[in-house]
């Protein structure tokens, strides 16, 4: 049986943000959460640059950096919210898209005529993920932007919730 590697660079590029999610919850120093949100941002496009230059695009690393941006997202956000940076309804509009994913593969899982599909990243997933980095980087360095950022996430977020839903049954009929 031939096994695809779990650690390869792409890989490890992409968990990298799991420990860049523990640093922005340990550290308050703005400049710093900046840089964090910075490299973690960076992180996102390199893992996947990464893969397809060294032709190391592997089922667990389109698997791993999907997991790895949402908690990293999930981690950042919630810290947001505790610390009173953001508020509780803008927490759960950061994030709908993030959770109408999860219904959306609790469903997926546990119904048993839905036939199982290929889930592959989105322009517009890829737009909200990009929107929401943006988002928790404009709290340190623009707050008075963030209402107007967190609209803007909503409207991506229902468009991409509603763009994956299409191309789910869409591949689902074929």
């Amino acid at each position: 049986m031939n096994r695809e590697p779990l650690v390869t660079l792409p890989n490890a590029v992409s968990m990298s943000r799991l420990l860049l999610a523990g640093a922005f919850v340990l550290v308050h120093d703005p400049v710093f959460r900046f840089a964090v949100l910075l490299t973690a941002s960076g992180t996102d496009f390199l893992d996947g640059w990464l893969a397809r230059r060294q032709r190391a695009t592997t089922k667990s690393g389109a698997l791993i950096d999907p997991i790895a941006d949402r908690l990293f997202v999930l981690t950042a956000v919630t810290t947001y919210v505790v610390e009173d940076a953001i508020t509780t309804g803008a927490y759960f509009i950061v994030l709908s898209r993030d959770i109408a994913t999860l219904i959306g593969f609790v469903v997926a899982r546990s119904v048993p005529w839905l036939r199982a599909v290929v889930f592959r990243a989105r322009l517009l997933g890829k737009l909200v993920t990009a929107l929401q980095l943006l988002t928790l980087m404009a709290v340190i360095a623009t707050p008075t932007i963030v209402p107007s950022l967190v609209r803007v996430v909503g409207a991506a977020s229902a468009a991409s919730i509603a763009d994956y839903t299409l191309a789910l049954w869409r591949e689902r009929a074929t």
